[in-house]
């Protein structure tokens, strides 16, 4: 667990499902605190109630619920997730859903990402200069960002590309942020901004892929 910024804290597990290590995030310098795509930490569960109990989690896409059931039933806390990524909950999970364009508590705004899957999202805090949380629709490995590999895109990847750099060029016009933090690969904090501008303008190859998405079973 490592404070990135001042009341935003990282961390990575390592995923038994995907056999991969993701990333998740905890902000309590919102008010409430709230949960971006988390797993147990493994400074373990009660780490939580020490910092402040989160009362939000926010999924990035319905693949995230990771460990969420865990910490609602311990904390009390509201799982989030886009309406179109519901159908994936049919076991009894108790999920919110959000449109794209809501404010959610804590003064987190759901932003349309699209393109990968109907329900993928990117959260905007105006936090510190401003922090954009990525799902899957960009991966950080070794330090460069980078799509998933064109397996994980459907049957048109060069469009689900062109899809994704025009939603978040969009972004890079409309919203202020100095950091990016990632589902798949470390957080970006300070500067990050001009590395996504030039990523999405200048492309590059994909990044060193994530595993596949976990199946039902395997998401928890």
């Amino acid at each position: 667990m490592k404070e990135i910024l001042p009341g935003v804290f990282h961390w990575k597990t390592f995923h038994e499902g995907i056999q991969a290590y993701v990333h998740s995030y905890y902000l309590n310098t919102t008010d409430p605190p709230v949960l971006i795509d988390p797993r147990v930490p493994g400074q373990g569960i009660e780490w939580f109630a020490v910092h402040g109990a989160p009362a939000h989690i926010y999924l990035t896409n319905r693949h995230h619920y990771r460990h969420s059931d865990r910490i609602a039933a311990r904390y009390g806390a509201q799982v989030w997730c886009h309406a179109d990524g519901l159908h994936e909950f049919s076991y009894g999970e108790k999920v919110r859903s959000f449109r794209h364009g809501r404010m959610l508590p804590g003064g987190v705004l759901a932003l349309r990402v699209g393109a990968l899957c109907p329900e993928e999202t990117a959260f905007h805090l105006p936090l510190h200069g401003g922090i954009l949380s990525i799902g899957d629709a960009i991966v950080r490995a070794h330090g460069r960002l980078g799509f998933v590999p064109d397996a994980y895109m459907g049957d048109d990847p060069e469009a689900v590309k062109r899809g994704l750099r025009t939603i978040f060029l969009k972004h890079l016009r409309e919203r202020e942020f100095d950091h990016l933090l990632f589902a798949h690969g470390a957080p970006w904090i300070g500067d990050a901004r001009a590395g996504l501008e030039k990523f999405l303008a200048h492309g590059a190859s994909a990044a060193r892929p994530p595993a596949p998405r976990a199946a039902k079973t395997g998401r928890k």
